[in-house]
């Protein structure tokens, strides 16, 4: 049977290595999963409390397209809690995760080969869906002066139909600061750029707080989810704000595309807002798991890191000890127990040299994985 061009994708490797940790365990080897970015928490309690709650009296079918209203008033009182902004409730659309938002918000802004800017190295799902989509990605090369975050100056040396931001951004957990944000905007509208606003680590930060392009423009797409700072990846909701003129658009792809969000995940994404405890107390585990990390891994010779604002990721240059990012994970895996990206699934160009690790799972379990990654250099001879 024929097979699509489009679908001729690039794989997920932080995926496949999450698949090969899990069979290196099946074998009874111990590992140290540093590789995914997910908390090690699960939901909070409350909001599973809410689903069961609810699961006695709800038959749990579809929900509207664009999800339960008081759901979508709860994100707009985030809005406001966060950086006191009064988001109308109607513009938000929950989604079955970040990755069916950039779906919809792909396939509602570009027509087939239109070309969309990314930063790089950058979320590897973003390119791989746009080539789904019959689109073309557009890689702009950041630097470590800029926080690997796109330019009004480098965005210039391309043409481009749209633009893809990320703050934090995954891999690097650099923020884009107030003022470099709403100059991108700003060239974004003078351009008649699309901007889309990818802002799911938000609500994880540390010396610095984000800014959500809403503040400068209602003109974009925002999307967020409820997978990171409310600990719920495998629930799979998440939401988008989008110009109101553009919700039917949005209402009618989603109809099509994917009826609804999961009705139980709503429920739980709903009883979240109440286990803001619980939640920050998962924050303070990421602030300590960074502090331990950043004095740590210098000492093992890791010590060019990428400036981690926000998130809970490291990326990490290892030039100085591999040339090959993928066999140096592989490695890691295989020998040291640990399990860790290679950079070269978030920049196809100069990754061969990067990895990345994620601190969110508990603190004994980060400190287990220095040791093992300790006397993995070690006998690697790593350590000159």
């Amino acid at each position: 049977m024929k097979i699509s061009q489009r679908s001729r994708i690039d794989p997920f490797i932080v995926m496949d290595i999450m698949e090969r940790a899990h069979s290196v365990e099946q074998k009874g080897q111990s590992i140290v999963h540093m590789e995914v970015g997910q908390p090690g928490t699960s939901a909070p309690k409350v909001a599973k409390g809410f689903l069961k709650a609810s699961m006695e009296e709800n038959p749990m079918g579809y929900t509207v397209a664009l999800g339960l209203p008081e759901l979508r008033k709860k994100i707009a009182g985030l809005y406001s809690d966060w950086y006191g902004l009064d988001i109308d409730w109607n513009r938000i659309i929950i989604t079955s995760g970040s990755s069916a938002g950039f779906i919809l918000a792909f396939t509602a802004l570009f027509d087939q080969a239109e070309k969309v800017g990314l930063a790089n190295p950058g979320y590897p799902s973003y390119r791989q869906i746009m080539k789904t989509l019959n689109l073309e990605p557009v890689l702009i090369n950041t630097t470590e002066k800029n926080k690997f975050q796109p330019t009004p100056s480098e965005l210039s040396e391309h043409i481009i139909n749209g633009l893809l931001i990320a703050s934090p951004g995954n891999p690097t957990g650099c923020m884009i600061e107030r003022d470099p944000l709403n100059e991108l905007i700003d060239y974004c509208h003078h351009k008649k750029v699309s901007l889309i606003s990818d802002e799911i680590y938000h609500g994880i930060e540390y010396e610095m707080k984000p800014s959500t392009a809403l503040e400068f423009s209602d003109s974009c797409y925002v999307i967020n989810s409820f997978s990171k700072y409310f600990s719920m990846t495998g629930w799979r909701v998440g939401w988008m704000v989008v110009p109101k003129d553009h919700v039917r658009i949005v209402e009618r792809i989603q109809q099509n595309m994917f009826i609804c969000a999961s009705h139980a995940s709503q429920i739980v994404a709903l009883g979240a807002f109440e286990g803001k405890n619980e939640l920050e107390k998962n924050l303070e585990t990421y602030k300590d798991n960074r502090r331990i990390l950043l004095s740590a891994l210098p000492e093992m010779g890791l010590n060019n890191i990428a400036p981690p604002d926000g998130a809970f990721y490291l990326y990490i240059d290892i030039s100085e000890f591999s040339s090959d990012s993928y066999d140096f994970a592989k490695k890691m895996l295989d020998v040291g127990g640990v399990a860790i990206t290679p950079g070269v699934d978030f920049d196809p160009i100069n990754g061969m040299s990067k990895i990345r690790i994620s601190y969110a799972r508990s603190t004994p379990e980060i400190l287990n994985g220095l040791e093992k990654m300790k006397t993995f250099m070690d006998r690697k001879r790593y350590i000159q």
